[in-house]
Parts: structure tokens; C-alpha cells; sequence
């Protein structure tokens, strides 16, 4: 090969690798976990939630007969990502579990609850929450006697 077609084919390749690096040209993103920019960011308690799937009495004091709300806070964004509820009692003995697959855009809040209408026991209680599996925050409250 004659120098100056060298000269030509280094300079082409030079041109088409700057021109890239100028779009931004990225390798593309093959991660399967798309949620891995989402958080949650707070979990409230309470007696009762709103349409917004806020709560709208905040507290972590509840009767044996009261409906138990937690809302989650979330940021960020996903096509999908799993938050699952894991509500304990006492040592540990599990008495709910429920999961919501969601695809956030932005700020979300998320609703989980607990009900038993013969009355919850008296004593310490937690809910446990999970984003794709890992935890991510835990609130304890309690249930007071009659």
C-alpha cells in the first residue's frame, strides 16, 4: 500500500472515531435490572390513606382493630421493579406478605396494608420493605391492648 492511501485510510478511521466520540456513541446498556435507579425513599404508617396512596393520619400506635397503611415513597425511574411488604410480629412470625411490581416515572408512592378483623395481639410489630428483592427500609410500631 502507497503511503499516501495509509495517510487517507489513518485519517478516515481518525475522522469516524471523533465523529463517535462527538454523538456520544455509547456501547449499549445490556443490564437486565432496569430498577437500579429507583429507591425508596420513605415509608409512613398510619390508620388510613388517601386517593394519592398517602397516609393521612400518621402514627405508630395503632388498636387491635385498626387497619394498618404503609406507604412507600419512591424516586426515580423504571419499566419495572418489585416492592414487597413483610409485616412481623414479635420474634419475627411472619402474619403478611404482599408484593406490587410497579414502573415508576419519577416520584410514586406505593400502598400496602394489614386488617384483621378479630383484633391484632397486643405488641411489637414491623413492616419490611424490599425493592427487586434487597431491603430497603424497616418501620416498627405497636399494636397496644384494649
Amino acid at each position: 500500500m502507497h503511503q499516501s492511501k495509509r495517510v487517507s485510510l489513518a485519517l478516515v478511521l481518525m475522522v469516524m472515531m471523533v465523529s463517535a466520540a462527538c454523538r456520544g456513541d455509547k456501547p449499549a446498556d445490556t443490564t437486565a435490572n432496569t430498577s437500579t435507579v429507583v429507591r425508596v425513599t420513605d415509608v409512613t404508617l398510619g390508620r388510613a390513606i388517601g386517593g394519592d396512596k398517602a397516609v393521612t393520619d400518621k402514627t405508630d400506635d395503632f388498636q387491635p382493630n385498626d387497619t394498618i397503611y404503609a406507604s412507600v415513597a419512591t424516586e426515580g425511574t423504571a419499566a419495572s421493579a418489585s416492592l414487597r411488604a413483610r409485616w412481623t410480629y414479635g420474634d419475627g412470625q411472619v402474619v403478611d406478605e404482599a408484593t406490587r411490581t410497579i414502573a415508576p416515572g419519577g416520584r410514586a408512592l406505593t400502598e400496602f396494608h394489614i386488617a384483621k378483623p378479630d383484633g391484632w395481639p397486643p405488641g411489637d410489630y414491623q413492616v419490611e420493605i424490599f425493592l427487586d428483592g434487597k431491603s430497603a427500609e424497616t418501620k416498627k410500631f405497636e399494636v397496644k391492648g384494649r
